[in-house]
Parts: C-alpha cells; sequence; structure tokens
C-alpha cells in the first residue's frame, strides 16, 4: 500500500496560514505525506479566504484549478462558511468546513483518503509542519472577534473571540525557538483583547504566575531571546503599558494597528474607535516613551458616504500622525457585510481616484522618514541570500508586507543570521546598507 499524498493550498492572511499549519502537522503525524503539485496527490485541501470580493474570486478559482488537476477537492477556512456559494461553482467538491475546523478537515481526508495503519511512518518535528521559513513563524494567540465592524463578515466566518490560555501559547512559542526560529509575529483577530474571554485566568508558567493578558504574554514573550512583532493590535488604553518592553528591547518596537479612517462620522457608520484626537495624543505620547517604534496601519477609502471633506481629513490625519507604513483598500462590499445597506455609495473611479493619492501622500511621508535612517546602524535579519547579496529585514519591517533591507555583496550570509549594517541608501519603503 503506498502512502497516501495530500496536496494543500493556502490562501488568504497570516491567521489561515496557523489553520493550515495545524492541518498539515496533524495529517503528518498520521503517516500522510505532502506533495508538492497536482499530478502526485491523492486529494487536495483548499484553505480559503471570504474577506473582500476579490479574495473570494481568488478562493473559487483555486478550487476550480484543483479539481480540474486532480479531481478529489476538500475545501476549508473562511470562504466555508458560504457553502452554497462554494457549490453553486463546484458542486463536485467533496467536502466544505468552516475556519479553523482542524478535526472536521482530517475527518473528511479520513473518509476519502484513509491513513495507513502505522501513523508514525515518519518523525514529525516537535513545532509541527511550518508554512512559512525556518527562521520565522506566526504565533495565532486568539481566534474570532467581538468587533461588529460594519465592513467586514470575519465574526460571522470565525465566531467571537476565543483565546488560548498563556501557557499554552509559550509552551508553541518554546517549541518554535527552540526549532531554530528567530522571529514570532503574534497573529490574531484582535490581538490587544487577548484574554478578554477568559477573564485573563491565571496559568502557572515556568514557575510563575501569569495572567491570560496581552501585557504578561508581552513580557513571557519577550524573555525568549528572539524577535517577537505584534500585530492587529487595537488601539486600547492598555496598550500603552507594552510600549515600555519596546522601549526595554524586550519585544520589538512595532505596533501594527488598523484605524481604518480618521473622521469621526465614517469611523462611526464602520462602528469603529472614533477618538481620531485621542490616537494621534497616544502616538506622541508612545514615541515619547519609544522614539524608535514603527507605528504601521491599514485604512479604507471610499467607504459609503465618504465625501471629499472627510477625505481630506484622513489626509491631514496622515500628515500630522507620520506613521511609519501604512496600506489602503479603495472599499469593497463583502456579500453579507452591514455596511452594504449604506446610502450614498461612492462611485468607483472617485474611489480609485483617492487611493491613488492617499498612496501618494504616504510614500511622500514615507520617503522622509526612511531618510532619517540613512547613516544609523541597524540589525537585520537575513531572509534571503541571492546572487547580489543578502536581503534583509530591519525592526521596522514584518514579512511580505513592509519594506526590505538590501546588502549588496553580502552572499556568504546565511538566512537566519542577525547582521549589524549602516544604512546608506532609501527611497520610499527599502533601504541599502553595508554590513558593519
Amino acid at each position: 500500500m503506498s502512502i497516501p499524498r495530500i496536496g494543500f493550498i493556502s490562501l488568504g492572511c497570516p491567521k489561515a496560514l496557523v489553520d493550515s499549519e495545524q492541518i498539515l502537522t496533524r495529517l503528518r503525524t498520521e503517516g500522510y505525506q505532502i506533495a508538492p503539485n497536482y499530478k502526485d496527490s491523492d486529494l487536495v485541501i483548499v484553505n480559503t479566504c471570504g474577506f473582500i470580493d476579490a479574495a473570494v474570486e481568488e478562493s473559487l478559482d483555486s478550487i476550480g484549478e484543483a479539481l480540474r488537476e486532480n479531481g478529489k477537492v476538500i475545501v476549508t477556512g473562511c470562504l466555508g462558511s458560504r457553502q452554497d456559494e462554494i457549490l453553486a461553482r463546484h458542486p463536485q467538491v467533496l467536502k466544505i468546513t468552516g475556519a479553523h475546523a482542524t478535526e472536521e478537515v482530517v475527518t473528511a481526508v479520513h473518509e476519502h483518503l484513509p491513513p495507513m495503519h502505522n501513523p508514525f511512518i515518519d518523525i514529525l518535528p516537535p513545532q509541527g509542519i511550518k508554512l512559512t521559513p525556518q527562521h520565522y513563524a506566526y504565533l495565532k494567540i486568539s481566534e474570532g472577534c467581538n468587533h461588529r465592524c460594519t465592513f467586514c463578515i470575519i465574526p460571522s466566518m470565525r465566531g467571537d473571540l476565543v483565546s488560548r490560555p498563556v501557557d499554552d501559547v509559550l509552551q508553541e512559542a518554546e517549541r518554535l525557538v527552540a526549532a531554530g526560529v528567530k522571529e514570532l509575529l503574534i497573529v490574531s483577530q484582535d490581538t490587544s483583547a487577548y484574554g478578554l474571554d477568559l477573564k485573563y485566568q491565571s496559568r502557572l508558567w515556568q514557575g510563575r504566575e501569569l495572567e491570560t493578558r496581552f501585557q504578561d504574554l508581552a513580557e513571557a514573550l519577550g524573555n525568549l531571546g528572539v524577535w517577537v512583532r505584534m500585530h492587529y493590535v487595537y488601539p486600547y488604553p492598555h496598550v500603552d503599558a507594552v510600549v515600555p518592553l519596546m522601549a526595554a528591547g524586550k519585544i520589538l518596537p512595532y505596533l501594527d494597528i488598523p484605524f481604518q479612517h480618521a473622521n469621526s462620522r465614517i469611523l462611526k457608520l464602520m462602528k469603529r474607535p472614533a477618538a481620531t484626537e485621542n490616537n494621534l495624543q497616544r502616538i506622541r505620547a508612545w514615541r515619547e516613551i519609544c522614539p524608535d517604534i514603527t507605528i504601521r496601519s491599514t485604512f479604507i477609502v471610499g467607504f459609503p458616504g465618504e465625501t471629499e471633506q472627510e477625505f481630506e481629513e484622513l489626509l491631514q490625519f496622515l500628515t500630522e500622525a507620520q506613521m511609519d507604513r501604512v496600506g489602503c483598500f479603495a472599499y469593497s462590499p463583502v456579500k453579507g457585510a452591514e455596511a452594504n445597506g449604506l446610502p450614498d455609495a461612492v462611485p468607483e473611479d472617485i474611489k480609485q481616484e483617492r487611493l491613488i493619492r492617499f498612496m501618494e501622500h504616504q510614500a511622500a511621508i514615507s520617503a522622509t522618514r526612511m531618510q532619517r535612517r540613512i547613516g544609523k546602524i541597524e540589525t537585520v535579519l537575513i531572509d534571503e541570500v541571492v546572487d547580489e547579496g543578502a536581503v534583509a529585514r530591519s525592526k521596522s519591517d514584518a514579512p511580505e508586507i513592509d519594506g526590505q533591507v538590501f546588502i549588496d555583496g553580502a552572499t556568504h550570509l546565511k538566512v537566519g543570521d542577525f547582521v549589524k549594517v549602516e544604512i546608506e541608501e532609501a527611497d520610499d519603503y527599502d533601504l541599502w546598507g553595508k554590513l558593519v
């Protein structure tokens, strides 16, 4: 009997990637092999994204491709909450599950591709199967979200907030570090709400009591001797207590905070916190505590009802906030989102025009901030070594979404190395440096 082989397509955000890793870890534990292409797969699993229309279409296209090339397909992930839509396009899929449904996916695999009798054919690494490079890993600390933002359907797909106990998270973090991970990227739908659903219950960790709380987790992770980067942090007041850990070098001086807009009326329509002036004050306070802090955020332009004056207010907020890393989306209706029913939809051409103006405005801010780093010596983490030299990231750069640091000629370096560079050049988003 040949070893059963699984093909896997993982789409969407880092939280979905963690789900994919958990499914693959279970399957490898049971003796399944992971195949690199359709031809060598006995069955294909597609982990879908359903956040915006473009992601839905990409997911449906990927399911179709897997069916054409292989024929046996199990669908999981966020789009799984819309089974009718999947079946209307692809009625021949074997099984559809929702997000974070490891047990259901494994059960479906058992049904359509039974495991071999010996579940220990291959030794599984203690950190499980990872889909990221060996030197960094995403660490998901909770699932779901208690917010009900009008543009978002994630709670309907992933449910309300469910936090992992703090000792459970830290045990996984230790396994990852022991396996050679140099950077932990902390992800969830709402990182700063971590532990709220568990009433911040206490757990014993290495002989001391820790609460299942954002600050306690950050402090403990800061003792592991690796980079710790915080993503998807809502700007609650208690976030302020974590900034001194950044100033002390315990965790990376980096906050990924999805502000989404700056106008109070639009924020209320989005059902987001609407105290823009407070956000500006807190950004200034964070920089007083930790001058090197990098603030990343995302915004939506062209939300239903957004006027030209309200968009200009958003540009003014960018000017005052002087954020380092900024992403932007033109509003896209998502099936099932409350915002679809709001009046005064912004025409598509105006949405795209505002998106261009937004990115040009932020590019000028980013370029100015990048120029200030020329002549400084920074520690960087090597991501890739190519013929021309090494490609790295600084403390200001998360993988795939932020900038890079290029080191010409440094072909002797290895992926996962920490090195010091002197910054010599900069453009709007990237840096060039020489080894020190």
